[in-house]
């Protein structure tokens, strides 16, 4: 046989085996998910393009800046700064007196692992910071699907993945924010207490603690998992070892979300160092304030409202208690419940934490994104046209959220 009848045997071989392989894959459900995710990507990516081909100059980049100098704006530019310069000493002080933006309000985790992308690949800091995110982002959607799937079925999970990549802030999980990082470990942190592996949550939890503030509210939610395994102990048995496990997860998980804080009162001499510049992002609306919990977002529904719609200051107290109460509500409707109790723990813990620490404004948006179950209570009904609207709407209202908070307009006032 001549050495080109062999070739010509050969390759149509290999290229039916690589079919087969690739139809066998189509199959899979982490392949549908990678498909979602990189459709996804490609719609997210032709707007942030168009975007940027009619941005202006601003404090970051200059006018009609390519996609990974535009990508990297915003609060990209506090992570660049740790990357390189890491955090003051000393804590920068306004005309007023008060403690200015500083990078303590952006945790080390994220920004290390740029560097340590940068040392191997050599890439430029824009360009690691984004791959980080969509690799993130990627590793988000898959483990999303594995937590969902359990609870309300391959369709409605599938669904599920589709909504968490097309939702209005899902432009983060390519930009240079941690968000996408911060997910993907807070997504294994649930699955891991849902399917009680508490050991494995210690380091799961630390990295998730220094990437985004988050310790306190996974405390939260670990403390209800342990007391409700205790009350419901006669008919879910809740062994010792268990006990001693989930209790030591629920102190550490609190411990890491103040280590962040602690450490920054060391390094500065000033106890309240990180609480103090966490603050100075909402005096522009409210000015310096101390840092009072549960009032923040009273304080919001009255400038919202009384300031700068100027109308009366009770609507916005009342629209306040009002969604409040929907939510409350809304945790025990029955497309809900079918989350399962460990993850309607989350969504409430984490709605307290905000409710206590944050300020309502226009990042109020991106901080949302932890509320990410409830998309699979959106992703129950089956009906193809609720689910096609559903999508159009979201695709609708990433674009109104990079049009509001990502482009830059002259002094803008509403980053993401």
């Amino acid at each position: 046989m001549f050495r080109g009848d062999a070739d010509t045997t050969v390759t149509p071989a290999l290229t039916n085996a690589l079919a087969t392989r690739v139809a066998l894959a189509s199959r899979t459900w982490w392949f549908r998910v990678i498909v979602v995710f990189l459709v996804s990507r490609v719609v997210t990516t032709a707007m942030l393009l168009a975007l940027a081909s009619v941005q202006g100059p601003n404090p970051w980049t200059g006018a009609h800046p390519g996609y990974f100098d535009f990508a990297a704006i915003w609060d990209g530019r506090w992570y660049n700064i740790v990357s390189g310069w890491g955090y003051p000493a000393q804590l920068p002080i306004t005309a007023t007196g008060a403690i200015g933006e500083n990078t303590w309000a952006f945790m080390p985790a994220y920004p290390a692992l740029i560097n340590v992308v940068m040392f191997i690949t050599r890439l430029p800091w824009p360009v690691a910071a984004v791959f980080i995110s969509a690799g993130f982002g990627l590793g988000s959607a898959l483990l999303l699907y594995r937590l969902l799937r359990p609870r309300i079925g391959s369709s409605a999970s599938m669904f599920a993945v589709v909504l968490f990549c097309v939702a209005p802030v899902s432009p983060l999980m390519q930009l240079a924010y941690a968000e996408s990082m911060y997910i993907f470990f807070l997504i294994l942190g649930l699955d891991l207490m849902v399917r009680r592996r508490y050991g494995w949550l210690i380091p799961v939890v630390t990295v998730m603690a220094f990437t985004r503030p988050s310790g306190i509210a996974f405390a939260l939610a670990m403390g209800l998992h342990v007391v409700y395994r205790w009350v419901v102990r006669e008919r879910d048995p809740f062994p010792v070892a268990e006990r001693i496990a989930s209790v030591a997860v629920t102190i550490f998980s609190g411990l890491a979300g103040l280590a962040w804080p602690g450490i920054a009162a060391i390094a500065t001499g000033s106890l309240t160092a990180y609480t103090d510049t966490e603050l100075a992002w909402r005096a522009p609306y409210i000015g310096y304030t101390e840092l009072v919990p549960f009032s923040a977002w009273f304080e919001g529904a009255n400038w919202w409202f009384a300031t700068f719609l100027g109308l009366p200051s009770w609507l916005g107290m009342t629209a306040l208690v009002l969604v409040i109460a929907l939510f409350a509500v809304v945790l025990f409707v029955p497309a809900v419940k079918r989350l399962g109790v460990d993850l309607r723990f989350w969504l409430a813990s984490y709605a307290v934490y905000l409710l206590a620490f944050f300020f309502p404004q226009s990042s109020t948006f991106r901080l949302l994104l932890p509320m990410f179950p409830l998309l699979g209570a959106l992703a129950l009904p089956k009906n193809w046209a609720y689910r096609i609207v559903l999508v159009v709407v979201f695709l609708l209202a990433q674009w109104g959220w990079l049009l509001m908070c990502w482009g830059v307009d002259g002094a803008d006032w509403s980053p993401p």
